[in-house]
């Protein structure tokens, strides 16, 4: 099947994918009358006198704005935001399908980050949770970060979701070779929000004294250029940071350099990087995660040939794809029906450990459950509230 021409005819007749409904049917003048002028005075009364009401009388506390800059869509790059908006209203409806959750896709047409942070504030007090998507890197961590203080959450998927989708396959595929995440040496390709918040999340920074984490021994970043090192000159914030807590002997080189002995590869970049002969170099049964879509850094039929134990790529056609929406439903559900103010990273790990465990007995060809599992973000929901919960003050 073409998905290509079958998905653009899809959305020609469907004029895109989302729409809105309505909880009461107007039958009568009283309808009327209650759901808007003059009843609806009253619950706007409330609200004024007790914002907190705001929760009680409206959709607040179901509604997640998918909010995008267009400048880092899928693999395609840069495309603005009008090009962005099939997807923004894709994600929209898989908060629908997998959690219940309402949604709006907002594209906004402007990739200044003073800008986008400003409207977002302004337009906040509509929603119970953000969710930032396809905004590049390093522009997505500053918005991230400033908008924590919104008193709802805020939480960038690409970065978070796909470090808590890749924590828990790895988690399964490390119990397949019989491995202890403590001692993976790990090699990341891709230096940008994925990867980032991949590395973040392996080597547990951010992590309570009380949060379940196993921190892998080493993490290697690559970027398009080489090895992240600490005598390049090139390196912009993030990537400094990333070298306090990667790369710890200090290697240089290129990406095929640093993968003999690496018990993980990661990549979250482009296609074609590896051959088999690069899957040898690895530790014995090596872990490939090639996560660039829609062509990943080498096929599992050629990682295999090369010795790889377990696969994993972002494709739906082959077994342990690693998809987000195994995540941002759930973790958003979670963190709204707990009124978390934030989604914090003891949330993200109980996500991961909740996806992990959704996979009974894990094998070679099913380390993370399949995407259309339904009951995904009902544990992961459960596993975030829970977490949520117990970090607030009246839990203490």
């Amino acid at each position: 099947m073409d998905y290509f021409k079958a998905s653009l005819q899809l959305h020609e007749e469907l004029k895109g994918k989302i729409g809105t409904y309505n909880k009461i049917d107007i039958k009568s003048l009283a309808d009327l009358s209650m759901a808007y002028s003059p009843g609806v005075a009253q619950p706007c009364l409330a609200i004024a006198e007790s914002p907190a009401n705001v929760y009680k009388y409206t959709g607040k506390g179901n509604l997640v704005a998918v909010i995008s800059d267009g400048s880092a869509v899928l693999g395609l790059g840069n495309i603005g935001a009008l090009a962005a908006i099939p997807v923004m209203e894709g994600k929209a409806m898989l908060f629908k399908k997998f959690a219940g959750l309402d949604s709006v896709p907002i594209c906004l047409d402007t990739q200044d980050t003073e800008e986008i942070i400003k409207t977002i504030r302004h337009i906040a007090p509509v929603f119970g949770a953000i969710n930032l998507e396809d905004i590049a890197a390093p522009r997505c961590f500053e918005i991230e970060e400033a908008l924590q203080d919104l008193g709802i959450p805020v939480f960038h998927d690409d970065q978070h979701g796909t470090a808590v989708v890749v924590l828990a396959g790895l988690l399964n595929a490390a119990k397949v070779v019989g491995k202890k995440m403590e001692d993976l040496r790990v090699v990341i390709n891709g230096a940008g929000a994925a990867g980032t918040a991949i590395a973040k999340l392996l080597k547990c920074i951010g992590a309570g004294k009380d949060d379940i984490c196993y921190s892998v021994k080493d993490v290697i970043m690559c970027d398009s250029t080489e090895v992240i090192h600490r005598e390049r000159t090139n390196l912009n914030e993030s990537k400094h940071e990333l070298l306090e807590f990667t790369n710890l002997e200090n290697r240089h080189g290129k990406l095929h350099d640093v993968l003999e002995g690496a018990d993980v590869f990661i990549g979250v970049s482009k296609a074609g990087l590896l051959h088999a002969d690069d899957i040898r170099m690895m530790a014995k049964d090596p872990i490939i995660f090639a996560l660039a879509n829609p062509t990943p850094e080498i096929f599992p039929e050629e990682a295999f040939e090369g010795g790889a134990a377990v696969v994993a790529t972002g494709r739906s056609d082959y077994p342990n794809q690693v998809n987000n929406v195994l995540c941002f439903p759930g973790i958003f559900k979670g963190a709204l029906e707990a009124g978390a103010t934030s989604i914090s990273f003891a949330m993200q790990l109980a996500a991961a450990h909740a996806i992990a465990d959704c996979v009974e007995v894990p094998g070679r060809d099913l380390i993370i459950p399949s995407p259309l599992d339904l009951n995904v973000a009902k544990n992961v929901a459960a596993a975030v509230k829970l977490t949520a919960l117990k970090s607030m003050p009246e839990a203490v």
